[in-house]
């Protein structure tokens, strides 16, 4: 840019330097091309993972470990995304992942097609505004038409709930313990859900999962009470303990050391005598203080040392050291017990009660069970498996599972998956459609069409002519009656997807098409990328690598 000398109208050459050098940037119709580029390159990557009949993807770490997936989440969460509007996709499925725990692959998939619409209203030279106000318009419409066919479920239908449950592990790789897990996570919702007010709040939380490769998915189990990947501290000690009385603490029962710095001058033998005795004293009343309340298992934060150990198995108390805080407040949770950080502080009325508690060995591993609380208001699921990665898969699953239905519990809405809902709100925002003026109606269709790319790229990952379905599809949502119909991806042929038992949350679909749209319309906005030189040690490790491929 140049600047024109005073009094004079002529400019010279006196370059005006806006951004720093190296700085990169791309603008207009280039910059959201790039953009939607990237985010179509993401969405594809997850497609073939779309639908009980998807894939799974391998990813690799740079430590060279492995995960194989077909977790939405996961898959992204693992891949180290390097585009800027491609890591907004990451960050709006975590979004997805944290609000209803499942319906991250149709997010990110139905983003995906929602820009690839936009680029073909883009070329005919349609706003990018235009089509922002069409979208928000096309999703206010598709929620409530979501909202009006949803069906009601209570905390007490446990039918449908084992079919939410069962819908969201059918695309997952535990399928011969499909219906195992699928019990297990509808037990596990109705022993945490809380009712406040007049609606049921599930805080998943309160599910404790722990992993241990070895047996079987089918020896995963439902613990009413809590596990603790720990093992009883002393040989001496009892290894199971009935009508526990749990005393919870935040205290190390061990001489700890002084804060400031200090030096004891000894002289004699007889003098470290003396201190060693005083320390068990001092340890010995605490323990004493401790029984007289009538505890028979110390759960503590902090630890243990060897003389409190003695002294604790003298007294037939079972104890565990070292304990999350996280378990120490489930445990406080389900017992019913409070966590005391002051030893002369603790009463009977503190402890909390449990029918057992037990070290049992899981594995090659010892673990102390506490079951039987009296407000088993937190849960454990044990999950095994044959081997570590697929333990890791099963994890997943369940996690999946678990929110579908506490997202059904809390809500109590319910519709039919296979396509059947973005069947029906694809033939109401065509109709929609007709009624709005100009080019707005455009970018309404456009969402439609985005919306019935989900039921066709469910039909191609099962191997079935996604035109074909599509139109079948279109043509039995004519009918008013057949709003739960949706494609049999066994057969490719449209059914009741009601009767078939495929169920899912309301919260899960309406909550994917907001976080498509938020994402797609985010990515329209933006029509300038200004990206900054990268700083000096990154240019050295890139021409470090470089150099050493040269080298091989």
């Amino acid at each position: 840019m140049a600047a024109a000398m005073p009094g004079t109208t002529e400019p010279v050459g006196i370059p005006v330097i806006i951004l720093k050098e190296g700085t990169q940037r791309t603008y207009g119709r280039e910059a959201v091309r790039a953009n939607i580029m990237a985010v179509r390159a993401i969405a594809e990557i997850l497609k073939t993972t779309y639908g009980p009949k998807g894939m799974d993807k391998m990813l690799v770490d740079s430590l060279g470990d492995i995960t194989i997936t077909n977790d939405g989440a996961t898959i992204l969460d693992k891949m180290d995304v390097q585009h800027p509007a491609a890591k907004m996709l990451v960050q709006i499925s975590k979004g997805q992942d944290e609000e209803a725990g499942d319906g991250t692959k149709t997010t990110v998939i139905f983003a995906g097609e929602l820009l690839k619409e936009a680029e073909k209203l883009l070329d005919k030279n349609i706003h990018p505004t235009i089509i922002i106000e069409g979208y928000k318009r096309a999703l206010e419409r598709a929620v409530k038409v979501i909202e009006d066919i949803a069906e009601p479920v209570s905390i007490d239908d446990t039918e449908k709930l084992l079919l939410v449950a069962k819908t969201s592990l059918n695309s997952k790789a535990v399928k011969e313990a499909h219906d195992h897990f699928a019990k297990l996570a509808v037990e596990a919702v109705r022993a945490i859900a809380e009712k406040r007010g007049d609606k049921w709040y599930v805080d998943l939380n309160n599910v404790q999962i722990i992993k241990k490769h070895g047996g079987s998915l089918m020896d995963t189990q439902l613990i009413r009470g809590i596990v603790l990947d720990k093992e009883v501290v002393h040989p001496d000690m009892p290894r199971r303990v009935e009508n526990a009385k749990i005393a919870l603490l935040d205290a190390p029962l061990e001489i700890e050391k002084p804060e400031i710095d200090l030096e004891i001058s000894i002289t004699s033998p007889e003098q470290i005598k003396l201190l060693y005795e005083k320390q068990e004293k001092i340890l010995k009343e605490k323990i004493e203080k401790i029984a007289a309340t009538g505890a028979n298992v110390v759960i503590t934060q902090k630890g243990i040392d060897d003389v409190a150990q003695h002294f604790l198995a003298k007294k037939g108390i079972l104890a565990v050291r070292r304990v999350k805080r996280s378990d120490i407040e489930k445990i406080a949770k389900a017992t019913g017990a409070r966590i005391v950080t002051d030893i002369e502080d603790l009463t009977p009325e503190d402890l909390g009660e449990a029918e057992l508690v037990e070290e049992r060995r899981v594995g090659e591993d010892k673990m102390v069970f506490i079951e039987g609380a009296k407000n088993p208001r937190s849960v454990t699921i044990l999950i095994r498996g044959g081997f570590e990665r697929l333990v890791d898969e099963a994890e997943r699953a369940l996690h999946d599972a678990l929110s579908a239905v506490a997202d059904a519990v809390m809500d109590g809405k319910i519709v039919a998956g296979g396509g059947a809902v973005e069947a029906e709100v694809a033939k109401n925002l065509y109709s929609y459609a007709k009624t709005l003026p100009g080019k707005v109606q455009l970018a309404v269709e456009a969402f439609a069409r985005a919306v019935e790319s989900l039921p066709q790229t469910l039909a191609y990952n099962a191997g079935h002519d996604p035109i074909e379905v599509l139109v079948k599809l279109r043509s039995a949502h004519e009918n008013p009656e057949n709003k739960w119909y949706g494609i049999d991806i066994d057969t490719g042929e449209i059914v009741n997807m009601w009767e078939k038992g495929v169920i899912e949350p309301m919260r899960v679909k309406a909550n994917a098409f907001k976080a498509g749209t938020e994402v797609a319309t985010m990515i329209l906005r933006i029509d300038d990328i200004i990206a900054a030189r990268k700083s000096e040690e990154e240019e050295e490790e890139k021409k470090g690598k470089e150099g050493g491929e040269e080298e091989e």
